[in-house]
């Protein structure tokens, strides 16, 4: 009984990084189509739905586990945090379709001021990359860093927000620029998003490792 667990848990340890590495791919190349300024929004459509499929088999198996074999302690806390995590990466997919959808609905945005976006992407998908190193080797320590990146992300949130508010309404509508606008507000907006998810998955592997909830959470 104990190694069918084993195998089950295994399973579906495998399955949340094949969503970890699939769900990151699925925003560099969200981030790819906005700095482009277009294109097709269909393959990032198609991860996000297999992003859904892989995280109903992760809820399956973990329910089954839990109801044939009543785990404790550091395996029921591992089922528990793999079901969270595995939400927060189809979220990852659903963010990054929503990024390709606002491209492909507002049309060309190629002569853009993207500094914003490039910079808080580069913080965004190093923190999706730590939070998977973590709950793979099952790291704690990686909290503290993870929500330290996160401060910096909000920071260039408000920041970009600030300067939008500073802007004269002639200014912000004039030369086409309300569309650029439009676009690099929300796409900071679901990177911010994605960024609280990876936080996430540190509270998730803190929690794992411990048994207690993130002292940051």
């Amino acid at each position: 009984m104990t190694r069918l667990m084993e195998i089950g848990i295994s399973s579906i340890e495998g399955t949340v990084m094949e969503m970890g590495g699939l769900g990151e791919k699925s925003v560099r190349t969200a981030v790819e189509l906005y700095m482009k300024g277009a294109g097709s929004k269909k393959r990032i459509f198609e991860w996000s739905k297999k992003l859904q499929i892989l995280r109903d088999e992760v809820g399956d198996l973990s329910v089954e586990l839990i109801a044939r074999y009543q785990p404790v302690a550091t395996d029921l806390r591992l089922i528990r945090s793999c079901m969270e995590v595995s939400y927060g990466f189809s979220r990852f997919g659903r963010y990054s379709y929503d990024i390709a959808d606002l491209i492909e609905t507002l049309g060309p945005i190629s002569n853009c001021d993207k500094s914003a976006v490039f910079e808080m992407s580069n913080m965004v998908v190093n923190m999706i990359q730590l939070g998977l190193e973590s709950l793979r080797i099952q790291d704690q320590a990686a909290v503290k860093t993870l929500y330290q990146m996160e401060g910096t992300v909000d920071t260039i949130y408000r920041r970009y927000v600030n300067a939008l508010i500073s802007m004269p309404i002639g200014e912000v509508k004039g030369h086409g620029q309300a569309r650029c606008h439009i676009a690099g507000l929300l796409v900071l907006r679901y990177l911010e998003r994605i960024a609280d998810h990876a936080c996430y998955i540190g509270d998730c592997t803190y929690y794992i490792v411990t048994g207690e909830s993130s002292p940051r959470r």
